[in-house]
């Protein structure tokens, strides 16, 4: 079935259900006669298509999805699920129902999701990896989870985080423990997201939700072989996501495949009344359409010299970037070998970038819960000791700021973007470079070492370049597998493009996966029986 005749069978209509948490076991059912479906590495058209042609259900997808769940999250020691939705197989069997009595569904009907445990779903614990969250069940779902709803996707299970995404070195929580990476179990899957993504990598969904305020969708992406998005502020919500930085936080989607992730980014970018900082009318009609396999030619991309050595590049990594820009040349793109940007270090290392707003933002959220909000102000968690060791000093870092004061209002005020000078300049900076070398993106590690090992994640954490720049200026970045060092250690190439350029991100990150087809999936968790 070709994309376009898939597409005008399952055009956008009506929306699923969904109802309670708790967790349940089960088995995995055989496919119907016909060609099975394998979901190791399975894509959205894959589930799709076999769902029309007959050969499974949507109940037998969701049910092989929580069989793996069950036979590999925890026995092989990753913790990358915290909780399922015993919803998602009577979500399924309804979708079965409606498809059978000829109703059109979705345009991700049966996509099971895996999604961070800082969305609000209203079925579903959100404990933002505290333990002081445990029984927090939100009043309603999540902008980007409804939508994800509506649009037929079926959320099956939520995923472990670092603690309030304080960490982008690891993914440790209070209320469900650590997680672990899928390619290495002794290495990191990094943080914040790393739950999501070490779920996403074993196909234990068929794509998964993040967030990233620095580095926790990208640097998640990059150590698990994924595709990862953190797109330009302002293009899409955060409302009903347990913030960070308000105005530096960002939620997208971790896939297996660029293309997946562009189906996804249709159905959850733009304006949301509830999020005061998106932007009407800038979101593409259809980030599909840019997912050429000839995207690259005549490309202009210029490498960021600068971040190619942070804290002393690995030279493995160095050789598999070496070979991605040799990748990107002999799909028709010119590459520069540097480019430069003004003021580039004083910007790397301007402090006044990261507004310290964390007890407000919380105390903002935990008031959107309403009378079932279990406490207000997070310092209360420092006195109680509802913590794990890793979260410590963050908590200890925000807790002297205001509580209930708009950071701008500050005695040394903290402006929220788009009016914080210095980010701004910091944008125009990159951007004007950019114009002056006529280049669509530049390009850079996303981490320039590998993986830390799990027991010296603090010690060992080298490298994250995700940090450095799309943060602050707000500006659009993508992650996407170029390979793996010692053979085992997944690495990721990073995009970044001028404001609102997520189609050209789209377009030369499926351009290059399709010429390299680096991704590969993890060792030992094979196609169940």
């Amino acid at each position: 079935m070709s994309v376009t005749w898939f597409f005008v069978v399952v055009l956008l209509l009506v929306s699923l259900v969904g109802c309670h948490d708790e967790t349940e076991t089960v088995t995995e059912k055989p496919l119907p006669a016909g060609q099975p479906l394998a979901l190791v590495e399975a894509t959205i058209a894959d589930i799709q298509a076999a769902i029309l042609n007959g050969s499974t259900t949507c109940e037998q997808v969701v049910t092989g999805y929580l069989a793996r769940i069950d036979t590999y999250d925890q026995s092989l020691g990753i913790n990358a699920i915290t909780v399922r939705n015993s919803a998602a197989l009577a979500t399924a069997r309804a979708t079965d129902a409606r498809l059978a009595a000829g109703e059109t569904l979705g345009p991700l009907f049966c996509a099971p999701l895996l999604v961070k445990d800082n969305y609000d779903t209203h079925d579903m614990v959100t404990s933002g990896g505290s333990i002081a969250l445990i029984n927090n069940y939100p009043p309603d779902d999540a902008f980007m989870v409804r939508r994800l709803r509506e649009a037929g996707a079926i959320i099956i299970a939520k995923t472990n985080m670092a603690e309030w995404a304080f960490s982008p070195r690891q993914t440790v929580s209070s209320s469900f423990g650590r997680t672990a990476n899928v390619y290495d179990p002794s290495r990191v899957p990094a943080g914040s997201s790393g739950g999501t993504a070490s779920g996403v990598a074993a196909s234990f969904g068929v794509a998964g939700m993040g967030s990233d305020t620095g580095n926790s969708i990208r640097g998640p992406a990059s150590h698990l072989a994924l595709f990862g998005i953190r797109s330009t502020i302002g293009l899409t919500s955060r409302d009903g996501i347990i913030p960070l930085a308000f105005d530096r936080d960002i939620a997208g989607p971790l896939t297996r495949t660029v293309e997946d992730g562009a189906k996804i980014f249709n159905t959850i970018a733009g304006y949301d009344a509830n999020d005061p900082l998106t932007v009407e009318g800038m979101r593409e009609a259809d980030y599909t359409k840019f997912l050429h396999k000839n995207g690259l030619k005549g490309a202009r991309i210029a490498i960021l010299g600068a971040l190619l050595d942070t804290d002393g590049k690995d030279p493995e990594i160095a050789s598999l970037f070496a070979a991605a820009v040799n990748d990107l040349r002999q799909a028709g793109a010119l590459v520069l070998e540097d480019i430069d940007i003004a003021d580039l270090s004083a910007h790397l290392n301007d402090d006044s970038f990261f507004c310290p707003r964390f007890r407000y933002d919380m105390w903002v959220y935990l008031n959107s819960l309403g009378d079932e909000a279990p406490f207000l102000d997070v310092n209360t968690l420092l006195a109680s000791g509802q913590f794990d060791p890793t979260a410590e000093r963050g908590l200890n870092y925000f807790k002297d700021q205001p509580l209930d004061v708009a950071p701008d209002n500050w005695q040394l005020a903290c402006p929220t973007w788009p009016h914080h000078p210095q980010r701004n300049a910091f944008a125009r900076d990159v951007v004007a470079a950019m114009d002056a070398q006529n280049v669509d993106i530049l390009i850079y590690p996303s981490w320039t070492h590998p993986p830390a090992p799990i027991e010296q994640a603090d010690a060992e954490y080298k490298g994250d370049n995700s940090q450095l720049i799309a943060p602050a200026t707000g500006l659009p970045a993508v992650t996407v597998p170029m390979g793996f060092s010692q053979g085992k250690w997944p690495a990721g190439l990073q995009m970044l493009a001028r404001p609102y350029a997520e189609g050209l991100l789209f377009k030369y990150a499926y351009a290059y996966e399709q010429a390299t087809k680096h991704r590969s999936s993890p060792p030992g968790f094979a196609e169940l029986q």
